[in-house]
């Protein structure tokens, strides 16, 4: 198949058409010719959109599909439907799985779940089996099979030895431990933000105390250790701080943050919907600006959608018995486009976690592998439920202003759009 892009702002700072307007022509998977003008022939399939843009394929470090054993939520096929609509070439998917994923045999699962995708799938192995938090899992057996880090989704690692010998054990292999910032005795049973709103709505509040105690307790253990490790999604401004002070000193640790912890604060928690109980807890305007900020400085290296699908009978409840999470693909461009520049929101969304995650990084020149995402950067829109591709409709998104259009993506030789 031949397809002719016309017309494309490329965005990619390793590419010598950085911020260049280009036509693009992509033999057989490949970029075969990038020039000013590009004539069409009948056998072309020529993309002609409205202000598009083109940037390396985007890679989201957290989604949560349901399969297997929670299928109704969503299946791995149409979760990579999704992703690849909404601009992911490659999406790492958590192990909080039934079962979980703590097993060669699971990891060859959901492999072999995402062939014939244009977008790939990477698994995240569990850290420890059945993400109990007890005994370390396969690590090597999973890595060999093709897990390309390990850790228990939204669970944090009690155990200080358990993490200690965690981090020595995967320098064998060099592998990545993603450790859930949260210290479960001083969250306790608080499911929100503790400080002036749950206290005004009679909320149990979760302090940030706990994010900030579990990430010092695991940063003093990498500085003995060494190895490499990835906190996911931090919440708070002295979340930034304490990794910041330890990228200073030359530690090995990358974070991520969520499009809701950039955008949202606990002023939402007045609608009581639980679409937006999400874990972390949205915190307070103060926060997000230091995310913004640290994502700006480079102290956070990645973005994520932290995509977690859940079905109506376990999010249309009561604020305190609805599950944790929101889905995130669709809405992710749109929500960070609002409040952050065009290249950090790229540079976060590929060349930092394919770095960090340890995967081949890409560029847009001649004779490569096309792996692209086509978006606009421009429009505003507000998202409805109407717009949700997933399965599960839990998005803490609705009714919310975003900014720009997410076209679709070309990878694997396939074109996407939505």
């Amino acid at each position: 198949m031949t397809t002719l892009l016309k017309s494309a702002t490329i965005i990619d700072t390793s590419s010598p058409y950085h911020n260049q307007t280009k036509d693009i022509l992509i033999v057989n998977g490949k970029i075969l010719k990038i020039a000013n003008s590009i004539q069409q022939e009948a056998s072309y399939k020529t993309i002609e959109l409205e202000n598009l843009h083109v940037s390396c394929g985007w890679f989201d470090t957290s989604v949560s599909f349901g399969e297997p054993g929670y299928e109704e939520r969503e299946t791995i096929r149409k979760g990579l439907e999704v992703a690849s609509k909404s601009g992911f070439t490659s999406v790492a998917v958590n192990a909080n799985t039934n079962p979980v994923i703590d097993s060669k045999s699971d990891v060859e699962f959901l492999i072999n779940k995402a062939t014939h995708s244009a977008t790939n799938l990477y698994p995240i192995g569990a850290l420890t089996k059945g993400s109990e938090g007890k005994n370390m899992a396969e690590l090597f057996d999973m890595q060999q099979s093709g897990a390309i880090a390990f850790g228990d989704y939204n669970k944090s690692i009690t155990n200080d030895n358990l993490m200690k010998v965690a981090l020595l054990y995967m320098q064998n292999f060099d592998g990545l431990l993603l450790s859930f910032p949260k210290n479960n005795s001083i969250a306790g049973e608080g499911i929100v933000n503790e400080g002036i709103n749950s206290t005004r709505l009679g909320i149990k509040g979760v302090a940030a105390l706990a994010e900030h105690m579990q990430i010092a307790r695991d940063l003093y253990l990498l500085e003995y250790t060494g190895g490499k490790l990835h906190i996911p999604t931090i919440s708070s401004a002295t979340s930034v701080k304490l990794i910041k002070e330890a990228k200073k000193k030359g530690l090995k640790v990358s974070c991520s943050v969520s499009a809701h912890h950039l955008t949202l604060i606990d002023d939402e928690l007045d609608s009581f919907d639980s679409n937006i109980k999400v874990t972390p807890p949205l915190r307070t305007k103060n926060d997000t600006k230091a995310l913004l900020k640290g994502l700006k400085e480079g102290v956070i290296d990645i973005i994520t959608s932290d995509h977690n699908p859940i079905d109506i009978e376990h999010k249309k409840l009561e604020f305190s018995h609805a599950k944790y999470g929101t889905i995130g693909l669709e809405s992710l461009f749109g929500v960070v486009n609002s409040v952050l520049d065009l290249e950090t929101i790229i540079k976060a969304l590929t060349i930092n976690p394919r770095s960090i995650f340890n995967l081949e990084t890409a560029s847009i020149k001649k004779d490569t592998i096309a792996n692209l995402t086509l978006f606009n950067p421009e429009g505003t829109s507000v998202f409805l439920k109407e717009n949700i591709l997933s399965s599960s409709k839990n998005s803490a998104f609705i009714g919310k202003s975003l900014k720009g259009t997410v076209y679709g993506v070309f990878a694997n030789k396939k074109l996407v759009l939505n």
